[in-house]
């Protein structure tokens, strides 16, 4: 399993040596002890499924709340996601801005979401299943969202004039700056304009 980190402190993304011969492909998905060498001291204690059955699905933009905050696995199994994971730890300095990366049933690729990031992602091919392991339990009373058209966020979700597919309550999260304070929001959405977006891959993500 070989992993690489983003400009934004946090998240990681892991790529699965792949063996292949004639009958196919093979490969190590998932190892604890490589995942805690470079994530630290998480378990994964519960595992999640959608298949969004219509291109341009958007689910996001979610997190959990203290005490509850969850860690997530993300991988791809059919299909194709952009991805987002947005930085909501108020301290941070990239509070605000966002990583964005393609994750498909071809690349293999896994993104670790901290606790501390709002995530979300739109589909890019129909029937698109993604699977997801959390570092904490589902708690309904812990559920947040932000919009995923937040001007503030400055996110780019590609869609080129098309619309979103959205359930009613992604349809009406609040924005960032209704849920944390004035100050911290408006810093972070200025700082975010000034820095441009760092929220792409670094390296060619060869997708």
């Amino acid at each position: 399993m070989e992993f690489d980190r983003f400009d934004i402190d946090g998240p990681v993304l892991f790529v699965p040596n792949r063996h292949r011969d004639p009958r196919g492909t093979f490969a190590e998905t998932f190892r604890e002890d490589e995942f805690r060498a470079a994530i630290g001291d998480v378990t994964l204690v519960q595992e999640n499924q959608s298949i969004s059955k219509p291109v341009n699905t958007i689910r996001g933009l979610h997190y959990q709340s203290e005490p509850h905050v969850q860690g997530k696995l993300v991988r791809v199994t059919t299909g194709e996601i952009m991805d987002i994971a947005v930085d909501i730890r108020p301290h941070s300095p990239t509070f605000g801005q966002h990583i964005k990366i393609k994750l498909s049933a071809e690349n293999w690729y896994q993104l670790w979401i901290p606790p501390g990031f709002a995530h979300g992602f739109r589909t890019m091919r129909p029937d698109t299943t993604v699977i997801y392991k959390v570092s904490d339990y589902y708690s309904p009373e812990n559920d947040r969202g932000i919009a995923w058209n937040d001007p503030d966020l400055q996110i780019d979700w590609e869609l080129f004039g098309q619309q979103p597919v959205l359930s009613e309550k992604d349809r009406a999260q609040p924005a960032l700056i209704e849920l944390f304070s004035v100050d911290v929001a408006r810093a972070a959405a200025a700082h975010h304009a000034l820095a441009g977006d760092i929220g792409r891959y670094r390296a060619s993500t060869g997708d």
